[in-house]
């Protein structure tokens, strides 16, 4: 897939301020600091798109972005929120079960997974969540260029075992680098590929 055109369009703070439209959607989630954003400014090839921060959590609404006139590319606020006060707490985890569970253009949510860490159980128990629900979902491992090849594909088959103990039929994976690219083109012509069965 060419990106041709990327443009922010609405941040909404509940799924009911969302975009009037029945394009197909694909929304971006994960745990603060997992470099949602640089993945996000890497795949549309614009470096300022979704803001990047030093500090982790600062997305706190829903972000539309619509991508070449034919799809949104959706960044949802982290969990495992930096930081936060309870009631901030409460008030995101229902606005992202809000736009997941309510919304039907959403056709796939990617979540993001930092490839250095072993599984944790915030991920885990978000990814049972999505299964109990029937939410479909890939996994997108992250920052890979900070390991050797052998170590990222390594950590990849620890995570996938440990979820083959709950799960009979695995969901696709993607390995990636906002640094390096890799991935890229994978991830969005995975995008296209369920564009074109809809």
């Amino acid at each position: 897939m060419n990106i041709k055109s990327a443009a922010y369009e609405i941040s909404s703070a509940h799924v009911g301020q969302c975009p009037d439209s029945r394009l197909p959607e694909y929304a971006f989630i994960g745990r603060s600091n997992v470099g949602k954003s640089s993945l996000i400014n890497m795949l549309t090839e614009r470096t300022k798109l979704a803001k990047t921060s030093a500090t982790p959590g600062k997305t706190m609404l829903i972000n539309h972005f619509i991508i070449n006139g034919e799809w949104y590319l959706v960044d949802l606020p982290g969990y495992g929120f930096a930081k936060r006060s309870k009631k901030e707490q409460d008030n995101l985890q229902r606005m992202i079960a809000g736009y997941i569970l309510q919304r039907q253009q959403l056709l796939n949510l990617f979540l993001l997974i930092d490839i250095r860490h072993d599984p944790q159980r915030i991920d885990l128990e978000f990814i049972g969540w999505l299964g109990e629900n029937g939410i479909p979902f890939s996994i997108v491992f992250t920052k890979a260029d900070k390991l050797s090849r052998a170590k990222a594909e390594s950590n990849v088959r620890q995570y996938l075992k440990k979820l083959s103990e709950q799960w009979e039929e695995l969901p696709p994976h993607f390995v990636t680098s906002a640094t390096s690219r890799a991935g890229r083109d994978e991830l969005l012509s995975y995008i296209e590929a369920i564009n074109k069965s809809v």
